[in-house]
């Protein structure tokens, strides 16, 4: 067993050594590497040992134990060099096809729009056009194209309905013991935590742990608390240290600090490279139109546009999704996600394999909501290129695990099953009264949980909220603050007598504080 173990974790570590051979940083250090030889400190007879702590000493050294760290967070758990690669992506076959199912009818609605309309999935723009949108790329938010014939691909409702469709072949639900009495809309097996191993899990959100989003901390006065806490992030980022700031964050994090934080968890130190790189995507949107511009375009429209906290950054929500949109670096994330890229063929060569091409270039086909997995960072990163290396980092590590068929316990259905257990086992009056008038509580949080409560709660509580994504490396928190929500509101939900009037309680989460609904769910008295 032991023996397996040593195996998969030598297999990580090549995988994670060849996939640093091919990035900037490798050749970077090189560079610098190279460089030092000229330093006088360097000698020949302890040249390796010399150079080493040259790069140790000049901050190259940390970049690199960053760099590993992203690569270990993001990583599938060590496994046999034997396990087909398909399994990596998803070890159940039941959900591998489940998802296949689902992605072939986005496409055939992607598809079909693209026949009833008579546009193509992609073509060049006349050069008037790629003038024209060029002079006007920072002011997008004016135009005011005919979309009306424009539906998105999917909305959430329509995905929800399909998580509840799955079933495992494998399995009778009925008889197998923790699901006997499982009473919710998702009937799948997963193994998911209960309210100790949750406890256990987010320790550090406790009664007795100073929070930075909680103005009563339990011990000290809280301008007190956040004076050093402010002080404990300035050093944490001068240490540069990914893994130091994403223990840090997992007590919030300081507005004034919290862009550099979050680009120190996720890696991200914007290099001339990095804006040339960004440079292209905008060059590869001026020169080419895509069937997919259009679905973006609706959707921030439709959600950003209309929201009171996100309509001023309506511009930078075109010019992020616009160039996510052409990223085939984004297609790299489908290693380890569930899903597979969706393709076309080239006009004039159906089913001619050779002229096949991702479509859309990232992989990712946007639905109803997406622009709002953007709208809050723009709250903290006005430079454009920053922005966009952010939002494309926090997608390949989280996001795309919500609009995706998967076991993973940061995934939807994962989190959708957490929900449903943590309430029918904590609140099971409430749980049955709402299922009984024909208010499944999924049918109301399943949305939030989907957007990450994105344009629900109030920016700053949302920000507060992906501060524990970020800290805890998961997902999970969402579930557990959607059924906090249900137990905050559980009085005025126990009288409503239909789904309507539930939706209607729960209708306005702009008011809410994350922190105090989280700790009270999870660790006041009674909670067990």
């Amino acid at each position: 067993m032991l023996a397996g173990a040593d195996d998969g974790l030598s297999l990580t570590i090549a995988q994670i050594v060849e996939k640093l051979k091919g990035s900037g940083l490798h050749a970077q250090l090189e560079r610098q590497a190279r460089l030092s030889l000229h330093n006088p400190e360097i000698k020949l007879q302890s040249l390796k040992e010399d150079i080493k702590e040259f790069l140790k000493t000049s901050g190259w050294e940390k970049k690199l134990h960053n760099a590993v760290y992203r690569e270990i967070s993001m990583f599938p758990l060590p496994c046999s060099p034997s396990v087909p690669p398909e399994h990596i992506k998803e070890p159940l076959a039941y959900m591998r096809k489940a998802q296949a199912n689902w992605e072939k009818r986005i496409l055939k609605s992607l598809n079909s729009m693209c026949i009833e309309l008579g546009i193509p999935l992609s073509q060049k723009r006349p050069l008037s056009e790629q003038k024209e949108l060029l002079s006007k790329w920072n002011e997008m938010g004016t135009d005011e194209p005919d979309l009306s014939l424009f539906r998105p691909v999917y909305a959430p409702k329509d995905f929800l309905e399909v998580l509840m469709n799955l079933r495992n072949p494998n399995y009778d639900t009925s008889e197998v013991s923790n699901f006997r009495n499982h009473l919710g809309l998702i009937q799948v097996p997963l193994n998911v935590k209960d309210i100790p191993e949750l406890k256990d899990y987010f320790s550090e959100l406790d009664l007795n742990t100073g929070q930075m989003d909680i103005d009563d901390s339990a011990h000290v006065p809280s301008e007190l608390y956040e004076n050093e806490h402010v002080r404990l992030g300035q050093k944490v980022l001068m240490e540069q240290d990914s893994a130091a700031a994403q223990q840090y964050v997992r007590q919030g994090s300081p507005n004034s600090l919290r862009a550099e934080l979050w680009a120190l968890i996720l890696n991200i130190s914007t290099q001339p490279e990095d804006i040339l790189y960004y440079e292209q995507l905008k060059s590869n949107v001026i020169q080419y139109n895509l069937l997919v511009d259009s679905l973006i375009y609706k959707d921030v429209k439709l959600t950003a546009s209309n929201d009171d906290y996100y309509f001023v950054f309506e511009d930078y929500l075109y010019q992020v999704l616009l160039c996510f949109s052409r990223d085939t670096s984004v297609l790299e994330h489908f290693a380890y996600n569930s899903a597979t890229p969706p393709r076309s063929f080239i006009r004039g060569k159906l089913g001619m394999e050779q002229y096949a091409v991702f479509y859309p270039p990232n992989g990712v086909i946007p639905f109803h909501g997406f622009s709002m997995y953007v709208a809050p960072l723009c709250f903290l990163y006005n430079e454009p290129s920053k922005l966009y290396q952010i939002f494309r980092e926090i997608y390949v590590r989280y996001f795309f695990r919500l609009h995706s068929i998967s076991s993973h316990s940061s995934g939807i259905v994962s989190l959708c099953l957490l929900f449903e257990n943590l309430l029918q086992s904590h609140l099971p009056q409430l749980f049955y009264h709402l299922r009984e008038i024909g208010a499944q509580p999924l049918r109301i949080s399943f949305k939030w949980m989907v957007r990450a409560f994105s344009g629900y709660l109030a920016t700053d509580q949302l920000l507060f909220l992906w501060d524990r994504i970020l800290g805890y490396n998961t997902l999970e928190i969402l579930a557990v603050l959607a059924a906090a929500v249900f137990a905050f509101r559980a009085g005025n939900l126990m009288e409503v007598t239909s789904l309507a009037a539930a939706e209607a309680v729960l209708a306005d989460l702009s008011t809410l504080k994350v922190m105090p609904l989280l700790q009270i769910f999870l660790f006041a008295t009674g909670s067990s």
